[in-house]
């Protein structure tokens, strides 16, 4: 019976011994499943909480900052890390929130008569007082400005952002009295700045160009001597590493773009548009600025499509439709016995449609320096009347005196040029200086037919020598061999 009785008494000490390790295995499991939970769920520290989100100050004037993205919700979206980044790498620092400053913050009005100038010279001050600001033209608005200089040196990355209408009084009836009448905007002393949009500038030209000192708009067609100065649209004036991006720019008074004293300019898809019988409405030009490039364009105006003055160096242009106009120039250089060095001019894969002038390099008699290393590669002409030409000549009134020293010309290349031309003029007119020829001309796969009427195949040279290295049309039977002895060693013919 005792027996019995011990054996009892151990089955109950081993059921609690039992019920004691499966109670701790259960709560050892328990706080197990707790824990991992705690890993899943643990709050990533500086997480997207709304008031407590620090998002910078402005720095002068209303700052208008671009919204912000919210963060995923934690509880539903899994965390992707940027492309390269695994999870055990130190946290990337995010990148600062573009400043917007939008010129209505300032007082601008933008109902296209009210003076914004205030307004935007003070939206100016504030962004170039900020790393990567942009300056916002609403493309709900047309806004007018009188003469303003845009002046740095700003902090880097500065956006001038032109998305809706900017324009300038209406002629120079409305003119204030006390601004300049050569200039309108003025970018001067920057470094890095950005002018694009998808905007328009208004040049409102239309009373300059009917003022009676401009080209044929005198009595009877003459022209009234007098001063005649009328504001160039805009101009970029020692400037570095510049972009002009995608704007629409029309009817300006004179030049619609002037760039001086630059270098690092890129001018990419832009669209510049006035009457072919504007006077003096040159679409690009560039003066003493080197490392250019300009792309991607289309150009109609009453001059020169885009021309080249001197202390200019590495210009590339590609991609330019030019037309109706005055085509793609070269100078004029040498105006007053000055001395112009032009050198390393590409232009390639341009049209050039109803114009005076194709490809064209025009000096004053009396000049000095040199224009060298030209190319031209593959041109398209479409109804041009002198499609290519040389002019040491160059004139406005045709009463200048001749004179015995010119700028050099020499080292120019035509290739690939094909189309069409007007039967009035030759489509080829070389006419170099006696004393200064142009030199080393070379003409390959030149293909110029007329536009209609009867084949022009007499091609006008005077004093230049170059090569023929593929039979032509018409035929330039009239380059001539070799190099003038009067051209060794004349120090006056030299550039940097």
């Amino acid at each position: 019976m005792g027996g019995g009785g011990g054996g009892g008494g151990a089955a109950r000490v081993g059921l609690s011994r039992l019920m004691s390790v499966a109670f701790v295995l259960l709560a050892l499991s328990g706080f197990g499943v707790h824990a991992g939970r705690s890993r899943i769920h643990k709050k990533v520290h500086g997480g997207g909480g709304g008031g407590g989100r620090h998002r910078g100050g402005g720095r002068g004037g209303t700052v208008v900052w671009s919204p912000a993205v919210p963060p995923a919700d934690e509880r539903t979206q899994p965390v992707t890390p940027p492309p390269g980044i695994v999870p055990s790498d130190p946290a990337v620092p995010a990148q600062p929130e573009q400043c917007v400053f939008d010129v209505r913050a300032f007082g601008a009005v933008g109902d296209g008569t009210t003076d914004d100038t205030e307004a935007f010279r003070a939206a100016w001050k504030a962004a170039c007082a900020v790393e990567a600001a942009v300056l916002s033209v609403p493309s709900d608005g047309t806004f007018t400005i009188t003469t303003t200089t845009f002046a740095g040196p700003c902090n880097p990355g500065l956006v001038f952002q032109v998305d809706g209408v900017l324009m300038p009084p209406d002629g120079p009836d409305c003119w204030p009295p006390s601004d300049s009448r050569r200039q309108w905007l003025v970018f001067s002393n920057l470094d890095g700045l950005t002018l694009r949009g998808t905007g328009t500038i208004e040049g409102n030209g239309e009373e300059w160009w009917n003022l009676p000192c401009k080209p044929h708009k005198g009595p009877n067609g003459s022209t009234l001597r007098g001063p005649c100065d009328s504001p160039t649209l805009i101009r970029f004036f020692m400037s570095r590493n510049l972009r002009v991006e995608g704007l629409r720019v029309e009817n300006s008074p004179e030049f619609h773009f002037r760039f001086d004293g630059c270098s690092d300019v890129r001018v990419d898809g832009l669209s510049i548009r006035s009457p072919e019988t504007s006077p003096n409405t040159d679409g690009i030009h560039v003066e003493n600025t080197e490392r250019v490039a300009i792309y991607n364009s289309k150009i109609s105006n009453g001059d020169d499509c885009i021309s080249i003055g001197t202390g200019s160096y590495d210009v590339d242009i590609q991609n330019v439709t030019c037309g109706p106009g005055h085509g793609i120039s070269i100078g004029s250089l040498g105006v007053h016995n000055s001395t112009a060095c032009v050198a390393n001019v590409t232009v390639r894969n341009a049209v050039i449609r109803n114009s005076d002038n194709g490809v064209r390099i025009k000096t004053w008699q009396g000049g000095m320096g040199a224009v060298t290393g030209i190319s031209f590669d593959t041109v398209v002409m479409e109804n041009v009347r002198n499609c290519i030409i040389i002019d040491q000549y160059y004139c406005l009134d045709k009463r200048c005196m001749n004179q015995s020293t010119a700028v050099r010309v020499a080292d120019v290349s035509y290739a690939n040029i094909r189309g069409s031309y007007d039967v009035r003029s030759a489509p080829i007119h070389f006419a170099c200086s006696d004393t200064v020829p142009c030199t080393n001309i070379t003409m390959s796969e030149v293909e110029l037919l007329p536009f209609s009427g009867e084949l022009v195949d007499d091609p006008f040279c005077w004093s230049a020598y170059g090569l023929q290295q593929t039979p032509t049309i018409p035929p330039i039977y009239c380059l001539q061999d070799g190099l003038p002895d009067a051209l060794l060693d004349n120090p006056d013919l030299r550039c940097r």
